[in-house]
Formats: C-alpha cells, sequence, structure tokens
C-alpha cells in the first residue's frame, strides 16, 4: 500500500545533486569522474510489456491522471533500465485536458480535440488559468510526490509541451504535416495567434511549476513541431511564449531543457527561451551545438532512434562518439535524438545503458 502524499518525507536532496542534474546545470566539471548520465525520452512507454500490462483497459490521458499508475509507470524504465532519472509520465494533452479543454488521443492517430481554435470567439471562450486550474493540478503534484519518494535519489525530470506545438494542436484539431492553419494564423491575425500562445504558456508554466514544487528536479520543455519554422518566425512567434513557460519555474532554481525536433538551425534561440541545456536531435553535431551555443550552456542527446535497430557494434560505436564529444560541454546528459520507437527491443536499451556507464 502506498504512503499517503501527505506523510510522505521531504524530496533526497541528493537527487537534486546527483550528477546528472549538476551536468543539466552546466556543472559537469564537478562530476567529471563519475560515469556518463543517461536517460531516454518515452522511456516509459509501448516499448515496455509491463506498461503494457498497466495499461490495459485504460485510456492515455485517464492513465496520466492516476497517481499512483503514474508513479508505476513512471518507475518501469527506472528498474529494467538502470538509467540515470525518471521523466514524468505524462502527455503535452494533460495540461488542456486539466483546464476543460475536450480533448482525446486516438489510436492510430493521436490528439483530436472536438473544437478546434477557428475564430476570436473560441479564444475568448478559453477558461481562465485561475486557482480552479490550479487545483485541477493535484493529481500531479499527488503524482510527483509518490514517484520521487518511490526514487529516493534518482531525480525525476517533470515535462509539459511547449506551447507552439499545443497551440498548433488547438488549432489544426489534430495532427497536421504542415501546420498551414497556425503558421496562418501567426501571420494573419498575430494579436490573436499571441493571445493563444499566452494562454497555452500560462497552463504550460503552471503544469511545470506544480511537478517542481511537488519535487521533480529538473524539467523538460519539449516542443515537436518548432522545427518547422524558420528562425525569424520561431523569434517573432514562438520564443515569447516558450520563455513564458520557462519563466515559471525560473525561481525554484532547477535545470530547464528545451528540445525542438528539428532546430539545429536555432540553436541559440531555443536557448534564449531560458534553457540551461539545449536538447539536441540526432541531425545535430554535438560540437557545432557546443561551439554554437554560450559557455556554460549544457547539451541533451544526440543518438539516433534508428540505431537502437542496427547492430549493437554500430550502436555502441555511436554512444561512444557521442559521450566523447560530449564530455567538452559545459554538461551533458546522453539521451536520443527524439523518443523510443514503440517496438523497441527493451534489452537493447538496457545493454546501451550499462554500456554508456561504462565509457
Amino acid at each position: 500500500m502506498t504512503t499517503p502524499h501527505s506523510e510522505l518525507p521531504p524530496v533526497s536532496s541528493a537527487a537534486r545533486e546527483s550528477a546528472l542534474v549538476k551536468r543539466l546545470a552546466g556543472r559537469g566539471a564537478e562530476v567529471a569522474s563519475e560515469p556518463p548520465s543517461v536517460w531516454f525520452m518515452r522511456q516509459a512507454g509501448r516499448s515496455l510489456p509491463e506498461y503494457r500490462k498497466a495499461r490495459e483497459g485504460t485510456s492515455m490521458l485517464e492513465s496520466c491522471l492516476m497517481p499512483e499508475l503514474v508513479t508505476e509507470i513512471t518507475l518501469q524504465p527506472v528498474r529494467r533500465h538502470k538509467v540515470d532519472a525518471g521523466i514524468f509520465f505524462s502527455d503535452i494533452m494533460v495540461p488542456l485536458k486539466l483546464a476543460g479543454i475536450d480533448v482525446s488521443i486516438e489510436p492510430g492517430t493521436g490528439p483530436v480535440l472536438t473544437h478546434p481554435i477557428r475564430s476570436k470567439a473560441d479564444i475568448d471562450a478559453l477558461p481562465p488559468v485561475d486557482d480552479v486550474y490550479r487545483a485541477a493540478l493535484e493529481p500531479i503534484r499527488e503524482a510527483v510526490r509518490l514517484t520521487t519518494h518511490e526514487l529516493d535519489k534518482k531525480p525525476l525530470i517533470g515535462f509539459c509541451g511547449a506551447p507552439f506545438t499545443v497551440a498548433s494542436y488547438m488549432v489544426e484539431g489534430r495532427p497536421s504535416r504542415d501546420h498551414l492553419r497556425t503558421r496562418a494564423l501567426m501571420t494573419a491575425e498575430p494579436e490573436l495567434w499571441a493571445r493563444l500562445a499566452q494562454w497555452v504558456a500560462d497552463i504550460s508554466g503552471e503544469f511545470l511549476r506544480a511537478q517542481v514544487e511537488a519535487g521533480a528536479s529538473a524539467v523538460q520543455l519539449f516542443d515537436s513541431w518548432a522545427g518547422s519554422l524558420a528562425e525569424a518566425t520561431y523569434r517573432a512567434h514562438v520564443l515569447p511564449f516558450s520563455r513564458t513557460a520557462l519563466d515559471y519555474v525560473r525561481d525554484l532554481d532547477v535545470p530547464r531543457i528545451h528540445f525542438g525536433v528539428g532546430t539545429g538551425h536555432m540553436l541559440k534561440t531555443i536557448h534564449e527561451a531560458g534553457a540551461t541545456t539545449v536538447g539536441l536531435d540526432h541531425r545535430t553535431p554535438i560540437p557545432t551545438a557546443i561551439e554554437t551555443l554560450p559557455a556554460g550552456t549544457a547539451v541533451q542527446g544526440n543518438l539516433d532512434p534508428a540505431l537502437l535497430f542496427s547492430s549493437e557494434e554500430a550502436r555502441f560505436a555511436e554512444a561512444a562518439r557521442i559521450v566523447r564529444e560530449g564530455r567538452t560541454a559545459a554538461g551533458h546528459v546522453v539521451n536520443l535524438g527524439h523518443g523510443v520507437p514503440p517496438d523497441t527491443d527493451p534489452q537493447v536499451l538496457t545493454d546501451l545503458v550499462a554500456f554508456i556507464h561504462e565509457q
């Protein structure tokens, strides 16, 4: 039986002083003699048989709001793979759900909104980001408290979708390859876009803050679709709102990871949102990122997920190179260049973690 969260001891200071957290804060020199740190985006998910069993009969969004289930799923890859952190099990649509937006995740499709944003009236009708919303975050706080208690000395990384990606789902109504409606709204009606993006930034920021206040040792802002934008467009219409989301936890003194898929052309701008660590996808060479980013910036990444299906020799050779190149950064945490594919053999990840720790 799980201990009631009100009786749980405070978060272990060892978690927030772990090698992984120090590296994410750009303090890698302090732990240079320790083994490399590694975790994987989507490490808790469909690649694990125990995950599929735990989720039986429960929808994705429902499972994200069940604290004991969230804890179990978050812990599964930590137990199995011996990664150096848990990533909070959630979904980028959870803040919308908690704010009262009618959204579901359809198998084979992804997030689908019943009423996409199509007009000023739709934006006017968005619920306020107030004490009612903050109270609705209690299942998130409870899940974090339970999880950090179980992780003990290992850190928990909080998680949230970035305002551009989440707002794009709201405008498009479902996954989109080109985000035409979203990009058109940005330029045709920039004031309406700004109102929508600000609302998403606020619910996202509150979501992140709830996780940190409950015990998360770091956070990651994940922007799946930012790579579809030119840097000038991102700077004008997206950067201010990603910065707002991360500003919600700036005073809490935790590392902040900012990861965008396909954003190698604008690493400095991604950093300007307030990141201590910039996540790299597999297309961005680590030396290029280190040279481009301001001194003291940590990096995370960036093994190509396709190598999980390649030979062990190729996989290990690439991992060794990534570790070697990462040692020249102010801090480096090994990760994939995107999430773990659902049909990955779990043993491949377990063996990869063991190899990385030996470097």
